[in-house]
């Protein structure tokens, strides 16, 4: 009798840790797939919906003009294209010049009004908010025109980026 009640809370306990190992290994796998979520682009006019004076701003800068700037047989490039347009839209249409998603993340998930009025929840699904690791993604050393990068400088110039939101501006200036 003490042998079968023994072997029967071995299997009891066994099962218990499999149980438990079987939730662990599911957590963390739902956690991998929510930090792999893909955003996509939906491209600048959309953006233009909500954001006009901005996006007035941005036309007149290089980054608009970006795509422009390639010759014909650099278009076909992908070192090139990486850099000079901000990748394609979930129905495969490219996105020419450094649009707004290019420095602030795919807009898919983050473009509703509902989500853009709340700062965190706009990080949350996938906002970003550029800094100069995103600038050096491409203005570095592999681009054959590089001629160095002053980030400071280079975010203070509007016509390099575009004219900021005063919450923009103000969230800067709490950072100083």
């Amino acid at each position: 009798m003490k042998k079968k009640t023994l072997y029967l809370s071995m299997c009891g306990l066994a099962a218990v840790l499999l149980l438990v190992a079987a939730s662990i290994g599911s957590d963390s796998t739902k956690a991998d797939k929510e930090e792999t979520v893909k955003h996509d682009y939906i491209g600048a006019k959309k953006c233009r919906i909500c954001h006009k004076d901005v996006h007035a701003s941005w036309k007149e800068t290089s980054h608009a003009k970006a795509w422009s700037l390639l010759k014909p047989e650099e278009q076909k490039k992908t070192e090139c294209v990486a850099c000079h347009s901000t990748g394609t839209t979930a129905k495969g249409v490219l996105l020419e010049g450094v649009q707004c998603e290019a420095c602030h993340g795919a807009g898919s998930d983050y473009r509703k009004k509902s989500i853009m009025e709340d700062r965190g929840l706009s990080i949350k699904n996938g906002l970003v908010i550029p800094d100069s690791t995103v600038c050096v993604g491409c203005h570095n050393d592999k681009s054959p025109t590089f001629k160095g990068f002053d980030y400071a400088k280079y975010r203070a110039n509007e016509k390099g980026i575009h004219v900021m939101l005063e919450q923009t501006k103000e969230a800067d200036r709490d950072q100083e």
